[in-house]
């Protein structure tokens, strides 16, 4: 479909509804500009092609922290922010990508997919992507994507997996005939981040903005992870969600976020497993002393952290399934304690004088304690970044203002749950 076709797509009944549905009612034409002035600049670079509108969301994180690498179970959903693209196929053995959001612009040889030396950057993570799809089967070929996203950067709602899945779906529909299913994408993009980037990721991020809407994974097989949706809307219990940006921290904090793997795997290892869910809490409990010795005090308290995170997950589900609302937020709110004190990742032990996220969920425990109402936990990885607070309706500009006063203006961002993951919107708006 030419530009202006797609640009008369988009003002179309079907349009307006899938618009609605991605990004909320009150966003409907503020998203039409966005499409249309997407299409215009794809124009401008690569000419008047059939092209076709691709989007993928960020994701946030209920509960479920740090426990998809060892095997376990998470609660995640798709937000209303997203990673859109323009994408054509060009006929040549050459991906050309011009990113709005980060002014970057490059050409990737489909010929020449090895890494560079430092495994690093966009570069590295598109070379990855398509090596990827070619090592688990699937087809390649060159295409022009002009990509914008307003994802937020270093906020633990997945920006670089939104970018990942994006280009997931693009390559599907131009080259794979949409065959693949949103568990091959994230296959993929966690390849592209272990071996591309050293990065030691596990398959969650990749997974909630791959499937869309609010979901419950299991991890027990890795290969074949079990997805259920799970019909609700924090909306519906006149709810939102919001992430609460403390600050990023100054230190490198890889070596925190590769040690939470390695401790719960290292705790496994005792028993002669891979991964935490290969044992049970019973067995680390009844030979504590030997586990102590062997792993360390830190490893067994995160280790714990699993075994109860998960039964924490399987509780949520359940709570929202059967309108039991009040006792979800009370785990949500278990979820945090366990992940501060059991699971310690909401400061570096490296420069534990600066602690953002613990600043934040203090000062939000407090306004929830004097309003007696919602919840709040670290979201995502921790260590400096990110904090997400479930807050009523009534409540929550007050909170906003509470927070912005505090940590800066700007910091704090109101979410909602979409029911699509990483779509080709074209398809979508045939459907509907």
């Amino acid at each position: 479909m030419r530009a202006e076709e797609t640009i008369k797509l988009l003002e179309t009944e079907n349009a307006r509804k899938v618009l609605a549905r991605l990004y909320g009612e009150n966003q409907v034409e503020a998203n039409q500009a966005r499409y249309r002035d997407l299409i215009g600049k794809f124009r401008e670079n690569y000419g008047d092609r059939d092209i076709r509108i691709f989007s993928s969301p960020g994701r946030t994180e209920i509960s479920g922290n740090h426990t998809d690498h060892n095997h376990g179970k998470v609660l995640a959903g798709s937000i209303n922010l997203d990673c859109v693209g323009i994408g054509a196929v060009n006929e040549c053995s050459e991906v050309n990508i011009i990113s709005e959001t980060f002014n970057q612009k490059f050409t990737i040889d489909l010929n020449h997919l090895e890494p560079s030396r430092d495994k690093a950057g966009t570069l590295d993570l598109v070379r990855g992507l398509l090596k990827g799809f070619a090592e688990h089967g699937y087809k390649i070929g060159g295409f022009d994507a002009y990509i914008t996203s307003n994802v937020i950067s270093s906020a633990g709602v997945s920006s670089s997996a939104a970018f990942e899945m994006l280009l997931c779906s693009m390559i599907n529909k131009f080259f794979n005939d949409s065959r693949m299913d949103t568990v091959a994408y994230a296959h993929v993009g966690k390849y592209a981040e272990n071996v591309y980037w050293d990065k030691a990721s596990g398959l969650l991020d990749q997974m909630a903005c791959a499937v869309g809407g609010l979901i419950t994974i299991d991890f027990q097989d890795p290969a074949a992870p079990v997805v259920e949706k799970i019909d609700f809307d924090f909306a519906s219990r006149d709810h939102s969600l919001i992430i609460v940006q403390t600050g990023r921290g100054h230190a490198d904090l890889s070596a925190d976020y590769s040690s939470v793997p390695g401790e719960m795997k290292k705790v496994a290892g005792f028993f002669g497993k891979e991964v935490c869910a290969q044992v049970t809490e019973e067995q680390v409990i009844g030979n504590l002393a030997q586990v102590r010795a062997f792993a360390g005090d830190r490893s067994v308290m995160r280790a714990l952290h699993f075994f109860e995170e998960n039964k924490r997950v399987e509780a949520e589900v359940a709570a929202l399934k059967e309108g039991r609302f009040q006792e979800f937020l009370e785990l949500i709110t278990a979820s945090g304690n366990s992940s501060w004190k059991w699971l310690q990742n909401c400061y570096t032990n490296s420069n534990y004088q600066e602690q953002g996220i613990s600043v934040a969920l203090a000062l939000t425990e407090l306004y929830i304690a004097g309003k007696g109402r919602g919840a709040c936990r670290v979201h995502g990885g921790g260590f400096a970044g990110v904090i997400m607070a479930m807050l009523p309706n009534d409540i929550t500009d007050e909170y906003i203002a509470y927070m912005e006063k505090a940590l800066g203006e700007g910091c704090a961002y109101r979410m909602s749950i979409r029911p699509y993951g990483a779509v080709c919107v074209n398809d979508v708006m045939e459907s509907v």
